[in-house]
């Protein structure tokens, strides 16, 4: 495979190049850190570097089926790599001091900023919504800045500024030149694998699912990235050198949805938000926890295939994918095999699929009419916090007696394990609350947590036990 130590872009409405060599720029240099070198794009703000505080959004645009996309993401998790072929846009090409853009400007007549530290931030995150077809609502707007932290001016104003720009749309100078845009980024190559090799790193982006297993065929040991929003904090925050990378952020035929009469399958690359979006109405227990899974910027990054591939026992969309009975497709070159999520995770961080194998989709069944399926979340927080205790229940009752029920819990072990012996205690019982609160005394014997900086152990069985009974609460006849 040849050797390519560059990639294209477009920014300031021309092709950029970058080079990776051993002194400027590696393959695990982050957008970020590659924008704030240059002179014109400082506004793009380094706070935590692990995508918590958001003041280094920008927003990337893509060309889809002809038409431009243009979504809010954290340069401080993105690989420089995997921006080959994409616009980027920061808050210098809105506007200028002398000629502000409408969100621009609208944040500073509803006075939405003060220090002005993460007003940059603010700004791309308001961009993306201002590019949307429709206008959001305030629900909406909220969700979409939920991830942006401001710790001087407050919200009320940056939401009112926000709801004016997108009610008042005018057609600003990056959709006046969007026809040349689209050009450019035609003009990039993204149909040959790229390869980038330092003295230390290997870094591959192919752009097919066949590429992608060839490579992973033949470096089992590199690490794979999709959104890279867990594995860029081992080097932002850890400063660890990953020596191989197969990026598979570009692999289009892992991105898709597909519904059929009973089962809604996802690829591996689809991202969460996406995910979340499809979810509303079939799969609302998904959509419900996916809602307060990190920010918009996080969930337009990572995808479902990562999710579930970590393996986390805080992995807030595996219980719920168990409690719908989600199957994993796990194929490598000339081979593929169907696993039960349920049976996909093996112990801590450990899973049935094999070095030469990849994740490449995730197949729902649609729960029948009858079965009930509710998801919940105990965090330190409401929005943007991982787990203490996640859980996920589905039940079937008949004429109020429990005829299936399938109870998973994340954070209770030392990955996502089902309540088998809580499950027992259930069965075939009444579905009242004297049955449950004798079940819920079994969750001891189901589960072992471990004392941490989120939560004691004493106090995650009590936490468990309450969401086993605010379940019945809210299904309870």
């Amino acid at each position: 495979m040849k050797i390519n130590n560059k990639i294209s872009f477009v920014l300031d409405g021309k092709i950029q190049e970058v080079e990776f060599n051993n002194i400027e720029y590696s393959p695990t240099t982050t957008l970020l850190h590659y924008l704030r070198t240059l002179s014109g794009h400082k506004s793009v703000k380094e706070g935590c570097g692990e995508g918590d505080c958001v003041a280094c959004t920008v927003v990337i645009a893509d060309l889809v089926k002809g038409k431009m996309q243009y979504r809010a993401y954290d340069s401080c998790l993105i690989f420089l790599p995997s921006v080959h072929g994409k616009y980027i846009i920061t808050s210098e090409n809105l506007g200028t001091s002398d000629n502000l853009h409408l969100v621009q400007k609208a944040l500073y007549e509803f006075d939405g900023s003060q220090c002005g530290f993460c007003t940059p931030g603010f700004v791309m995150s308001m961009y993306a919504l201002y590019k949307q077809e429709n206008v959001p609502d305030k629900a909406e707007i909220t969700d979409a800045l939920a991830g942006n932290l401001c710790r001087c001016t407050g919200y009320r104003p940056i939401i009112q500024a926000t709801e004016y720009a997108c009610k008042n749309k005018t057609v600003d100078d990056i959709e006046k030149s969007e026809s040349k845009t689209k050009q450019l980024l035609n003009s990039i190559d993204r149909t040959l694998t790229i390869k980038i090799e330092t003295d230390e790193q290997k870094y591959w982006l192919p752009f097919s699912k066949t590429e992608a297993l060839k490579l992973r065929r033949d470096f089992p040991n590199a690490v794979i990235v999709s959104g890279s929003t867990d594995v860029a904090l081992r080097v932002t925050k850890k400063n660890e050198l990953i020596p191989e990378i197969i990026d598979l952020s570009q692999v289009v035929d892992m991105s898709f949805v597909s519904e059929s009469k009973d089962i809604i399958t996802f690829g591996a690359n689809y991202s969460l938000e996406d995910v979340r979006l499809k979810s509303k109405n079939k799969l609302s227990a998904l959509y419900e926890m996916l809602s307060y899974f990190g920010s918009r910027q996080i969930r337009n990054r990572a995808c479902l295939g990562g999710n579930l591939g970590s393996a986390s026992t805080i992995g807030d969309s595996i219980p719920v994918l168990m409690a719908y009975d989600a199957d994993l497709y796990l194929k490598k070159a000339g081979a593929q095999r169907k696993v039960k999520l349920r049976e996909f995770i093996t112990g801590y961080r450990q899973t049935l699929c094999e070095k030469d194998e990849l994740i490449t989709k995730v197949e729902v069944p649609l729960p029948d009419k009858d079965t009930i399926v509710k998801s919940y979340k105990n965090s330190k927080r409401k929005d943007l916090d991982i787990s203490t205790v996640s859980a996920c229940f589905s039940l079937k009752l008949e004429k109020d007696k429990v005829v299936d029920i399938a109870i998973f819990y994340g954070g209770m072990a030392a990955w996502t394990k089902r309540a088998e012996k809580t499950e027992k205690a259930l069965l075939g019982k009444e579905w009242n609350r004297t049955n449950v609160e004798m079940a819920m005394k079994e969750l001891i014997n189901d589960y072992k947590p471990i004392s941490d900086a989120r939560s004691g152990a004493e106090a995650r069985n009590i936490m468990a036990a309450n969401l086993l009974l605010k379940f019945w609460s809210e299904t309870a006849k």
